[in-house]
């Protein structure tokens, strides 16, 4: 199989580059390179020697006269006319007050694509104009063919937060109290950052999240219907974090801090350009003040007449902290070839320690228990990413080749203490487990864009990923009589664990006169996964699968700027290495958890029709949708044991089927009332067949969002935001709801500086999480509450001046391929 995908990256490699004709094809070819040049200049009062703000200039194609840009000059008379194509131009320029002028002979090309035309001089006719000033701000959620984007630097509320936080306020998303993310009610979404996947996701999701600043986010794509050339993983749908990476000329940065009762950021920013080559770095840090919280925990199991109950109740306090970086590079060799390298790092840290008193009776057969235990544990996790990409465009319009690669690391280390002392010998526990978890992804890509015409679109490409990953599970008790704490050989392990994926792909993009569009492909997938433990009585194990996912999106433009959409995907979820990882976490010795290496990926059938409309500031989006999901992957809690102890791991407990409507939108209200909100409904019903026993479960749910800002002028504005998510379902139960509302006020003093006051719940001091569980010999049910209230001062300055380009840069590679994890540590 490797052979095969290798012959075939060659085959492709060779076609792109010598398929390209010696001569025009089709209307859409002969259209020039994709990189785009800038004129620059001064404009200067040829009498007081001054230069000349506010002249308006209008950039001429010198072959037909049409207009291709224009612009206005700043205070020091100079503009600068961005993305101009290669070409021949005339410069008009003119201004009340002052003789018209017209510059020609501006020549482009793709050798030289910028032109400085230099100093610029107007003849006055003494006649003056007072400024006028323009301003304009883009939409907070724009609704796209294929996607729904949420520009979260519109968004005051986010700010001093981070990725959860911007996650929430994105239509179609709602996200938990531990970062767990559903897109329409399904958490089987991949999340990606600027195009890319990050291992760090792979391990525990809710905390890399955590470690994304909120004010380093541009937007967020909602791609609920992805094309055949995404991976195939993701079964509802891909969330796409867009970060403030800017591509600029001169130098620019910035630095921001937030100070709260809850939790303190810092983070600053770094751009230069010159020329054809550019760099930009971030840094940011962010760390939590301790965070009381309680819990409470009662479990009733059956044997015959016997009931045997469990309770318990503690106190905790918790705290997190976190560094996260990048830094990257481009260089344009000309205007047909161009290098991108970046490289990401991130971590999150936790420090959590807590106190149980607990009570385990049995009446029937004499069993009173009581006991006090001690938990504390640190855990760090940290990850890279290092992508560099080549890119290839031809003379044809839109037609481009692209070879990348990514590396991308992370390693996760947790250690805990349990320490337990009881009413009898038996319950006395004094032990420490420890997992060291490895994870590294070595990706190839290629692919090629190819249009034949205005109208049709072909794309296709190859791809390889190559997972290996390790765990590394120790435990240890306390030996009195050497005073120390000895390796426990029965419970400890190393775990090895390789995933390698082959996929290539075909789609097209075709335009269906001039109202409808399709857009039709398919994916092949091939799977083969290895393990293996160190252990020689633990059994290795092989398992391959391949996989056809065809998708296909036809949409129709109707009147007032509406769209409405039909779409059919099948996709694919496998599990990351949060549900497979066999450590078993013994924080609590009366109930355990640990993944599972054997489970099946996910398969699921969705149908979507899609309408979308803008008419007057009024953004209206709503969608129906089916989908049917077999081989579902959940946390299952199984039966207790003599001892009272359950035990939990991950399962693919059978098939869940829902319908579902969700409908978003948007308002402007006399240009300072923005109002916006969302609501999704949808049918939870899942049938699962587990060791010969039937489950069944099924539930109508909903999730919304209302949010709302308004300008007062001269650089104050408020916001509000709330949200409510109905509690989960499992095949068990149910998982605990969430809401959260949070208010912001801010005083923009200039461009480069403002303050914000920014507040989470201030009503509400505690949030509980009641979760239920039940199965045919038990019933549980736990809450767990945290500290929620938080007020924080938001400090923001920005220096340097940019000049911002728009070029297509950023790797290809997604491995979008993986089912996350939640919240949950290993």
């Amino acid at each position: 199989m490797k052979k095969r995908m290798i012959t075939l990256l060659f085959s492709l490699t060779a076609i792109a580059l010598w398929a390209q004709p010696p001569g025009v094809r089709g209307r859409g070819a002969a259209q020039g390179p994709s990189i785009k040049g800038k004129i620059t200049g001064t404009v200067i009062d040829s009498v007081a020697q001054a230069p000349v703000e506010f002249a308006t200039l209008v950039l001429k194609s010198a072959a037909d006269g049409k207009q291709v840009n224009g612009g206005i000059t700043d205070d020091k008379g100079e503009f600068k006319l961005q993305d101009v194509p290669n070409g021949t131009y005339e410069i008009h320029l003119s201004f009340i007050g002052y003789t018209a002028k017209v510059v020609k002979g501006v020549v482009l090309t793709p050798e030289k694509p910028d032109r400085d035309v230099g100093v610029i001089y107007l003849q006055p006719d003494n006649i003056t104009l007072s400024e006028v000033e323009v301003t304009s701000e883009r939409a907070l959620v724009e609704n796209k063919i294929d996607k729904i984007v949420f520009n979260a630097d519109q968004d005051l509320t986010t700010i001093g937060g981070d990725a959860s936080d911007v996650l929430r306020k994105a239509p179609l998303l709602s996200v938990d109290i531990d970062g767990n993310v559903s897109l329409r009610g399904s958490q089987n979404v991949q999340i990606l950052v600027n195009g890319r996947p990050s291992s760090l996701f792979a391990q525990n999701p809710g905390e890399a999240l955590k470690s994304i600043p909120a004010d380093q986010i541009k937007s967020v794509e909602v791609i609920t219907t992805p094309s055949a050339r995404y991976d195939g993983e993701g079964t509802a749908g891909i969330i796409n974090i867009i970060t403030k990476k800017k591509s600029v000329q001169g130098f620019t940065g910035s630095v921001f801090t937030s100070i709260g009762t809850r939790i303190n950021r810092g983070s600053a920013s770094l751009s230069v350009s010159s020329g054809r080559f550019g760099l930009n770095a971030t840094a940011s840090g962010w760390g939590s003040w301790p965070r009381d919280g309680y819990s409470e925990f009662l479990r009733e199991d059956f044997s015959g007449d016997t009931v045997r109950t469990l309770v318990q109740n503690g106190d905790s306090e918790s705290q997190t902290f976190g560094p996260r970086g990048s830094v990257g590079a481009f260089y344009d060799i000309n205007a047909y070839n161009s290098l991108n390298t970046s490289l990401t790092f991130g971590g999150f840290g936790s420090i959590n320690e807590s106190v149980t008193n607990a009570a385990f009776t049995a009446p029937m057969a004499g069993i009173d228990q009581a006991y006090s235990r001690l938990n504390s544990g640190e855990s760090l996790r940290a990850s890279f990413d290092w992508n560099t990409d080549y890119r290839k465009t031809f003379k044809t319009e839109g037609q481009e080749l692209i070879f990348a690669f990514q590396w991308s690391g992370a390693q996760g280390n947790q250690d805990n203490l349990v320490q337990q002392v009881g009413n009898n010998e038996s319950l006395a526990v004094d032990e420490r487990n420890a997992n060291d978890s490895y994870n590294n992804e070595y990706t190839l890509q290629a692919d090629y864009v190819h249009p034949f015409n205005d109208r049709v679109k072909m794309e296709t490409g190859l791809k390889g990923v190559l997972r290996r990953i390790d765990s590394d599970s120790r435990y240890e008790v306390y030996n009195a009589n050497d005073d120390a704490y000895l390796r426990d050989a029965s419970r400890s392990n190393i775990f090895l664990y390789d995933q390698d994926v082959y996929a290539g792909y075909l789609s097209f993009n075709v335009k269906l006169g001039e109202k409808y569009g399709l857009v039709a492909g398919a994916r092949y997938e091939y799977t083969d996964i290895r393990g293996d433990f160190e252990d020689e009585a633990a059994d290795a194990f092989t398992n391959d699968y391949a996989n056809i996912l065809p998708s296909i999106i036809l949409s129709r433009k109707l009147k007032n700027f509406s769209t409405v959409k039909a779409s059919y995907a099948r996709r694919i979820q496998r599990p990351s290495l949060f549900f497979v990882n066999p450590f078993v976490n013994l924080n609590d010795p009366f109930s355990v958890t640990t993944g599972n290496p054997l489970l099946s990926p996910e398969l699921t059938d969705q149908y979507e029709v899609n309408y979308s409309t803008f008419v007057k500031g009024l953004s209206f989006n709503a969608s129906v949708f089916y989908r049917k999901t077999a081989d579902v992957i959940q946390q299952f809690q199984q039966e207790v044991d003599a001892e009272g102890v359950s035990r939990t791991t991950y399962l693919n407990v059978g098939e869940n089927q829902s319908i579902g409507f969700n409908l978003f939108t948007s308002a402007t209200i006399a240009k300072r009332l923005t109002l916006r909100g969302g609501v999704n409904v949808f049918t939870f019903d899942t049938e699962s067949v587990i060791n010969g026993q039937r489950l069944s479960n099924e539930a109508v749910l909903f999730n919304g969002n209302i949010n709302g800002s308004f300008d007062f002028g001269k650089g104050y504005k408020m916001e509000a935001f709330g949200f409510y998510r109905a509690p989960r379902q499992t095949v068990q139960g149910k998982i605990a709801s969430f809401s959260l509302f949070s208010m912001s006020f801010q005083k923009e003093f200039s461009k480069r500086f403002s303050l914000g006051i920014n507040m989470t719940e201030p009503f509400i001091k505690f949030k509980e999480f009641p979760n239920e569980i039940s199965g045919p010999d038990f019933y549980q049910r736990s809450t767990s509450a945290v500290l929620f209230r938080s007020f924080g001062l938001n400090i923001n300055y920005r220096f340097g001046k940019l000049d911002f380009r728009q070029q297509r840069r950023g790797s290809k590679i997604r491995n979008d391929d993986l089912k996350d994890g939640g919240g949950a540590e290993f």
